[in-house]
């Protein structure tokens, strides 16, 4: 593991850091950011926004609205998430409200308690085919 990061965590690094949050740390209000990635390992309610990557760490908690490119959670949000990219859930983490995403990763020990919306693949139906129907 590299700079004390827990369980896949180890790869964030070269995403480069913009703002990070640690236990001890609370905050209240609007982050944004324009690229890299931003780390909440603390308490955070507000907004977050941004055009990179979003960890919600072990021992953070995190309630608001997220609207950004990619989302790893292993802490808890309480909130909307839009992510562009991809939203992954690790082991302990807990995701409470309405997810969008075109890709999504729940690993054993993740939860989820809302409603995932993923928009259709391009030149394909959300109908089924006529090889679907009995």
């Amino acid at each position: 593991m590299a700079f004390g990061l827990s369980k896949g965590e180890a790869e964030i690094p070269k995403r480069g850091f913009v703002a990070s949050f640690e236990p001890g740390a609370e905050f209240e209000g609007k982050l944004k950011f324009t690229s890299g990635a931003a780390r909440i390992n603390s308490h955070f309610r507000g907004e977050v926004n941004g055009d990179g990557y979003l960890l919600v760490a072990e021992r953070g908690e995190l309630e608001g609205d997220v609207n950004v490119k990619s989302v790893t959670v292993t802490g808890k949000v309480k909130g909307t998430i839009r992510a562009s990219e991809r939203i992954e859930i690790k082991d302990p983490g807990v995701i409470l409200g309405d997810i969008y995403t075109p890709v999504l990763v729940v690993e054993p020990g993740g939860y989820l308690d809302g409603q995932c919306h993923m928009p259709a693949q391009q030149g394909e139906s959300l109908k089924p085919s006529a090889a679907d129907q009995p």
